[in-house]
């Protein structure tokens, strides 16, 4: 969601035992784990062409190396050794292996884990919330064999403090930067799951998303992102803004990793009513995978959510040329619905009042010992009395007005609520699907990385692809489609809810025929 100074960065430092700043510099390793896949990763293993260990050891010497420019990790894992070496036991004993046995992978750190490194979500007020407990989604990865490498920087609070933030900047972290250019943006608020799955510190990194906190940083880092529909996920134990729109989700250099991950984390989750059907969706997605998934495909062109940059349009252009070449027919939708006008107001309405709850839901649930603010007025107070570490470059107005909010009750929220998801999915996606008689809708993610800038802030450039996505709740891919000045921009699929396996399908088989993505090149941006 667009509506990361190291106070306390020391305790959460000497929490985690060995944070990102922390590291010690080793000898570059053997093995060379620079754009590996999880597939490459998990024959070399099986292979026995390297371990687990070795696997861990080169990502953290990585991170040490290269990530002093792009705060991308706030906090190591100090298990994630013990873990790795478990992992090879595991293989070495012939025990029957789990689909990420031995892979490391990247959390954001609004997700909790049971290893001793605080859950911040960037702010100084969660600097010693050390949880003792996994996420659901957290807990499936494990039990898939993957190792929790370390914790993510991110857009404090998930960028949804102050309508006027600087993406990517947490008192905890600092200020996340892009691989591609360090001075541009990485986006929110999963910024450093973006720029450390682009600079491969790990196999894969879990973003989540409110309004475009997954494919934006995806989009403008180069990676494929999803944001899932909403329940096919567990949120349990992920600090929440909105029970209707929050949801994790993977981030990953291919769309294959990205559908390995995601299979790993879905399911459903008795603790949030929202996973009810996630069972029941399957976590084969890799499995489905084909290249030739968009013959026959009829695809909506959101060409409304087009126009705002000339570069990007060409580049757009040539995805559609892509699509076309790949087999699919493509229908110009020129214009939204009706029933999508005005949906940003009613957005912040929901937003503003189900963070007020939500929060104050989790923040109940952690220890009072270490996390004394126990409600939103707390908070508000708390980045009051540490202003200069807090509030030096933004403030919180988002955070007052969401305190102002009168509850889950208030019949002008429940009407709103209605109204917003009715008419982003029914009659909006939904609408245009039919309508045009398609089967997923494209469009641009956004332009291009802007400059990261304290006085001007953000200055985003289009992003109307997915917002419809993030109101509904319903799925939202992108996936990289080229470069702009040397910059990453994505290609955006939206389909109705439930649909994560056929986007994933027509991304993968995008994917294949364009090879748009190029890698960083960071033994150059980091100097």
């Amino acid at each position: 969601m667009k509506p990361a100074i190291l106070f306390a960065a020391a305790a959460t430092m000497a929490l985690a035992t060995g944070s990102a700043a922390q590291a010690k510099v080793r000898p570059a390793p053997a093995y060379d784990v620079t754009e590996k896949s999880i597939d490459t990763l998990r024959s070399d293993l099986a292979a026995g062409r390297v371990t687990a260990v070795q696997l861990v050891t080169a990502y953290e010497a990585r991170i040490a190396r290269l990530d002093p420019r792009l705060h991308s990790v706030i906090a190591l894992n100090p298990q994630a050794l013990a873990q790795a070496r478990a992992a090879d036991v595991a293989r070495r004993t012939r025990r029957v292996p789990g689909p990420l046995l031995g892979i490391p992978v990247l959390i954001k750190d609004n997700i909790e884990s049971a290893d001793p490194v605080a859950t911040t979500a960037g702010s100084l007020a969660l600097a010693h919330n050390v949880t003792g407990r996994d996420a659901p989604l957290v807990a499936r990865l494990r039990a898939a064999g993957a190792i929790v490498l370390g914790k993510t920087n991110l857009s404090e609070w998930a960028n949804i403090r102050s309508n006027h933030s600087i993406s990517g900047w947490s008192a905890t972290g600092g200020q996340a930067r892009n691989p591609y250019n360090p001075r541009r943006s990485t986006c929110g608020s999963s910024a450093g799951s973006g720029a450390a799955a682009a600079a491969s510190f790990a196999a894969a990194a879990v973003g989540t998303e409110t309004d475009g906190s997954i494919t934006c940083p995806s989009a403008i880092n180069g990676l494929v992102g999803l944001k899932p529909t909403v329940g096919l996920v567990s949120r349990t134990h992920v600090v929440p803004i909105s029970h209707s729109q929050d949801t994790p989700g993977p981030m990953a250099r291919s769309v294959r990793d990205a559908a390995i991950l995601l299979g790993a984390m879905a399911g459903s989750d008795p603790a949030d009513p929202a996973t009810a059907r996630a069972d029941a969706m399957g976590h084969d997605f890799a499995g489905q995978l084909s290249p030739a998934a968009l013959r026959g495909a009829r695809i909506g062109v959101m060409r409304y959510a087009a126009g705002f940059h000339p570069e990007t349009d060409a580049v757009f252009a040539r995805a559609l040329d892509t699509l076309r070449a790949a087999g699919a027919t493509l229908v110009e939708i020129k214009a939204p619905p009706p029933e999508t006008r005005d949906l940003g107001e009613a957005e912040q309405l929901v937003l503003s009042t189900e963070l007020k709850a939500d929060l104050a839901t989790y923040l109940a649930s952690t220890n009072p010992a270490k996390v004394p603010t126990r409600t939103l007025a707390d908070l508000i107070a708390f980045n009051k009395a540490h202003a200069g570490e807090e509030l030096s470059l933004f403030g919180q107005e988002f955070f007052e007005e969401a305190d102002k909010t009168r509850g889950l009750a208030d019949p002008d929220y429940v009407k709103t609520a209605a109204e917003a998801k009715r008419g982003a999915g029914p009659g909006g996606i939904d609408r245009m699907l039919a309508e045009a008689k398609v089967t997923a809708l494209v469009a641009p993610t956004l332009g291009p990385a802007w400059l990261i800038d304290p006085v001007l802030k953000d200055n985003f450039v289009g992003g109307g692809a997915g917002g419809l996505a993030a109101v509904a709740g319903y799925p939202h891919l992108t996936v990289p489609m080229g470069l702009v000045g040397g910059l990453p921009v994505g290609l955006s699929f939206v389909g109705t809810a439930w649909d994560d396996a056929r986007l994933l399908g027509y991304g993968y088989a995008f994917e294949q025929a364009a090879q748009a993505r190029r890698a960083p090149r960071l033994d150059e941006t980091a100097r």
